[in-house]
Order: C-alpha cells, then sequence, then structure tokens
C-alpha cells in the first residue's frame, strides 16, 4: 500500500505533467494561428516590395 507521501508525490507529477501538455499545446496553438499568419504577411509584403523595386 502506497504511502501518504508517495501519493502526494504522484498526484503533485500528474498536475505538474498536466500543466506542462497544456503549455505546449497553448504554444502550438499560438504559433500556428498567430504568428505564422504575421509570418506568412510579413514575407509576401517584402516579396512584393521587392518585385516593385526591380520594375
Amino acid at each position: 500500500m502506497p504511502t501518504t507521501a508517495g501519493l502526494v508525490y504522484l498526484g503533485a507529477m500528474t498536475l505538474l505533467f498536466a500543466l506542462w501538455i497544456y503549455g505546449a499545446v497553448s504554444l502550438y496553438f499560438d504559433l500556428r494561428h498567430r504568428f505564422l499568419p504575421q509570418l506568412r504577411g510579413w514575407l509576401r509584403e517584402r516579396r512584393s516590395d521587392e518585385r516593385r523595386q526591380l520594375m
């Protein structure tokens, strides 16, 4: 039978793992929906500026 300290340890590690997974998923969605569209727009604008300068 596990001790009280063992149960507390397992509960704390489970909580920390869940928070770590939540942070990783949040980072993924932020990158995908916030930062990548901005990067694509910046690159698109930069390419169009380069083409205008060549003409």
